[in-house]
């Protein structure tokens, strides 16, 4: 998926940062705070920890329904992704188990986490604004109201072992709106990524005032949103993290191990000449095109999940 970003479509993603904190990213552990407006969000994040070497040891929170994606949510479920059903009374158990089972893991790892919930849409905005007024809380402009308890559950479960924040905002230059359906047809999209390390020790550990903290720090996203927009950059000094080779390498040796022998399969079946077994390969054709497109369709913000449309009353008490 990074190689499509990176070499198929050749996405640029530029990062702002301080350059003190900069030699510092994939040198340790860190909760990542993504906002989540875009389809592909998720793939910028990845390539943000990529471009630091820490891509195979990312962590994500994710929704369960996720876990049952052919091969990727598979994948997912082996790499130890920390998947909930987002009924906090359910997952609260299973989510803390899964983060605690990350305290003594082996490599540098970052926490990558969307504490908005649900990807932004129009009608998700206005109900959660809603909430906003209902708990006397500052509107938002450009995100979602944070749901704060995954991540004072993260920041309790990793503390002493994480030593930063990072607070990652996203944006794409010209009002580009990238999908993953243009990523795979090769089309480049110009990203902004601004990161500020917070160290750990500034977040509280009481989980009320961790509530707080969360919410006046997407106060501050709301705000490099908006000049971002006004002026289209971001307070920082702009950095493109060199392109690694690695992800490329990867896809090639797979695509040379496999194709071969898939090439031969296909050719051996055109041979036989026989009507079944060319019906048969036009159907699993078929249905992996089927199934490519569905999963595509998890990213697409039309199609996405109904999470934060109907929730106002929960919210409220």
């Amino acid at each position: 998926m990074v190689m499509l970003l990176e070499w198929w479509s050749g996405t640029d993603c530029t990062l702002y940062t301080d350059p003190e904190s900069y030699h510092k990213y994939g040198k340790e552990n860190a909760i990542v705070i993504l906002n989540h407006n875009f389809e592909i969000d998720f793939l910028c994040g990845w390539n943000f920890c990529e471009r630091f070497g820490v891509l195979g040891s990312s962590k994500v929170l994710a929704k369960k329904e996720l876990s049952y994606m052919p091969i990727i949510g598979w994948m997912w479920y082996f790499l130890e992704i920390v998947f909930c059903k987002r009924k906090w009374e359910e997952d609260r158990k299973t989510v803390m188990q899964k983060l605690l089972n990350l305290r003594d893991y082996p490599e540098n790892f970052w926490f990558l986490i969307h504490c908005e919930g649900t990807r932004f849409t129009e009608q998700k905005h206005q109900i959660s604004m809603q909430v906003a007024e209902a708990k006397g809380l500052p509107k938002l402009k450009y995100h979602l109201l944070p749901r704060t308890k995954g991540f004072a559950v993260t920041v309790q479960c990793l503390r002493n072992v994480v030593s930063a924040v990072y607070d990652s905002t996203l944006n794409f230059r010209n009002n580009e709106n990238p999908t993953l359906l243009g990523v795979l047809n090769g089309k480049k999209y110009h990203a902004d990524l601004y990161v500020r390390r917070i160290p750990l020790e500034e977040v509280p550990e009481d989980e009320q005032e961790c509530s707080n903290w969360l919410h006046k720090l997407y106060q501050e996203k709301d705000a490099f949103q908006e000049e971002y927009y006004r002026t289209g950059t971001y307070p920082a000094v702009p950095i493109v993290p060199p392109r690694r080779p690695w992800t490329l390498l990867n896809w090639l040796f797979w695509a040379l191990l496999l194709l071969y022998p898939l090439f031969k399969l296909l050719i051996n079946m055109v041979n036989s000449g026989s009507s079944l077994t060319l019906a048969s390969f036009a159907f699993v054709i078929v249905m992996a095109s089927v199934g490519v497109r569905w999963m595509i369709g998890v990213t697409e913000i039309n199609k996405g999940s109904t999470y934060g449309n109907n929730d106002i009353k929960q919210k409220r008490k």
